[in-house]
């Protein structure tokens, strides 16, 4: 056998040992995510797993202990994590979708894009603003001051673009009292409220707004806030049926302003896959 030829099988027996090494190592990491998971289910106490992508749909886990656990990406949709310590995991992208997180410890847990639609967080301990880029359209129990300001407006912004005008004006009034120096909430609710025929209150926010826009000296803004709100209350005045109100705020502010931009959400949120089906 010549020098070559040993060369050759030399490299292949290192590059057979580099692909055996590999494999053990990723067989090492999988078993050590199976006994985690195990464990959680088992136990209810895995403080500091890694529990990435794991399947826990439906899965018991009341007053478990997953404090700093690693459950990005999991699917925990319709889990019972009623009492749970989750605080400092991170749930990065997580589903948490009807899931039942009543009395759960989620302070300083990392919610970013985390789906928590339709879950109840009844009495669950919250970080200020730590829903901001998370989706909780649906949920139920959220304290009061938990949601801030941008958070309220871009569910806003949602249920608006969904057509759903009375619950689109709920969340921008929301918002409103978070910070009521905030000209978009206003102009917003002003718009949904136009499309349910609410005139003389749709009127009073553009003219809110516009007089919050001349004091930051966008001057053209408030005048074709003003001239919406006239406009409006023009049409009142000719005493026209509920029915043919609808939708003048859009086609006014179409009009007046390019397009709807200030409608667009305020602070930009996580995207979570909704094609999941979870």
């Amino acid at each position: 056998m010549n020098d070559c030829e040993c060369s050759l099988l030399r490299l292949q027996h290192l590059s057979g040992v580099v692909m055996l090494s590999a494999l053990l190592s990723m067989g090492g990491t999988q078993a050590k995510a199976n006994d985690a998971l195990i464990q959680v289910l088992q136990e209810r106490s895995c403080s500091g797993c890694r529990l990435a992508d794991a399947d826990l749909v439906h899965a018991d886990l009341r007053d478990a202990d997953l404090s700093d656990a690693k459950l990005m990406r999991a699917n925990l949709g319709q889990a019972k994590l009623d009492g749970a310590d989750l605080s400092g995991a991170d749930l990065s992208f997580t589903s948490l979708r009807g899931a039942s997180l009543r009395g759960a410890n989620l302070t300083g847990t990392l919610l970013y894009g985390t789906d928590l639609r339709d879950a109840d967080l009844t009495g669950a301990q919250l970080t200020p603003n730590a829903l901001d880029e998370a989706h909780w359209q649906g949920a139920s129990g959220i304290s009061a001051g938990i949601r801030s300001h941008a958070a309220l407006h871009n569910a806003g912004v949602e249920a608006f673009q969904a057509g759903r005008w009375s619950a689109a004006e709920q969340l921008f009034s929301d918002a409103i009292r978070r910070q009521p120096g905030q000209p978009l909430s206003w102009v917003a609710r002003g718009i949904c409220r136009s499309e349910q025929a609410k005139d003389d209150v749709a009127a009073a926010d553009f003219r809110y707004a516009a007089l919050i826009f001349e004091k930051e000296g966008q001057t053209t803004w408030a005048v074709q806030l003003r001239k919406a709100a006239e406009s409006i209350q023009a049409r009142r005045l000719k005493e026209q049926s509920p029915n043919e109100g609808k939708g003048l705020g859009i086609q006014l502010l179409n009009n007046t302003i390019t397009g709807l931009r200030m409608l667009a959400p305020i602070a930009a949120k996580a995207l979570i896959p909704m094609g999941l089906g979870f």
